[in-house]
């Protein structure tokens, strides 16, 4: 096994491009690290980006932020622009582990990984995210729900990798919040996450909104009926009753020893509406 910590990312880049093997991009190391003591992979080649400078920035841009793939959980925590601007996102990327772990562990490793439960994704996808994927043939930006097509997989390209993550502006009325269930107090896998993102007009009425589900699929799924509920309200309890429904209605879990289908489906509805509920207040302080 080779490690290389390049400086830059047209090295990094060339470096996967050159490695005929099984390569695995290491950014905090949480995910990657676990497996490797496991034995679920031995790569060929480990490439660390930690020290690309230009993947550990948070920078704005047209009212949003970039996020760098290699910004660990802690400076996202720490920066007080995203935090005002997305604290959905935010909230849950300080679900990922410890504080230690807070310390390496990054959005797009999260993002990356691929696993249904990730906490940072559902938020990602309700905020309408996007991922800038550069390779050999240049830089594309996609939402993040197209990164996952299953359980630990991806739609990267060979020597491609998310270079960065980038939150776009939103409106003066509106927010998003993230909530997830899980069997422990902290520090655990989530049985089932919910991410909502809305806007209101200065009526109150919302005029857009975002909901995404995890862990109740292969991967994170974007509920467009659960949105649809809520778009043309007030989100009163008809339309947060609606909201539910339509995010349990979505779900298509597995049974497990951390949840049975059907509570996973129950739990869904639940979660959503909560955090909608949470979403709002926001909207209303902003």
């Amino acid at each position: 096994m080779r490690f290389e910590a390049p400086t830059s990312l047209n090295a990094a880049i060339e470096l996967l491009e050159n490695e005929a093997g099984v390569v695995r991009i290491l950014a905090g190391g949480t995910d990657v690290l676990v497996q490797l003591r496991s034995g679920q992979v031995e790569p060929d080649l480990i490439v660390d980006i930690k020290r690309i400078e230009a993947m550990q920035t948070i920078t704005e841009e047209d009212g949003g932020f970039r996020i760098g793939a290699a910004v660990c959980g802690a400076e996202l925590g720490g920066h007080a622009g995203v935090c005002k601007l997305w604290p959905g996102v935010v909230e849950a990327v300080e679900l990922i582990g410890s504080t230690q772990v807070q310390g390496r562990a990054t959005m797009v490793g999260n993002l990356c990984n691929a696993s249904p439960a990730a906490d940072s994704v559902p938020a990602m996808v309700a905020a309408g995210a996007t991922a800038r994927v550069t390779g050999p043939e240049g830089s594309r930006d996609i939402p993040v729900e197209k990164i996952a097509t299953g359980p630990g997989q991806t739609s990267l390209g060979r020597a491609e990798l998310v270079e960065s993550v980038y939150l776009p502006a939103r409106g003066v009325h509106s927010s998003d919040a993230y909530l997830r269930f899980i069997p422990r107090t902290e520090m655990d896998i989530a049985v089932v996450g919910a991410g909502i993102s809305i806007e209101m007009d200065g009526n109150g009425i919302c005029t857009h909104a975002r909901v995404a589900l995890g862990a109740v699929g292969p991967r994170v799924m974007l509920v467009e009926d659960a949105a649809t509920a809520l778009i043309g309200t007030s989100i009163d309890e008809a339309a947060l009753e609606a909201l539910a429904q339509a995010a349990s209605s979505a779900a298509t879990p597995i049974d497990d020893k951390r949840g049975t289908v059907d509570f996973r489906i129950k739990v869904a509805g639940v979660l959503a509406r909560r955090a909608a509920i949470i979403a709002v207040q926001r909207s209303r302080v902003d």
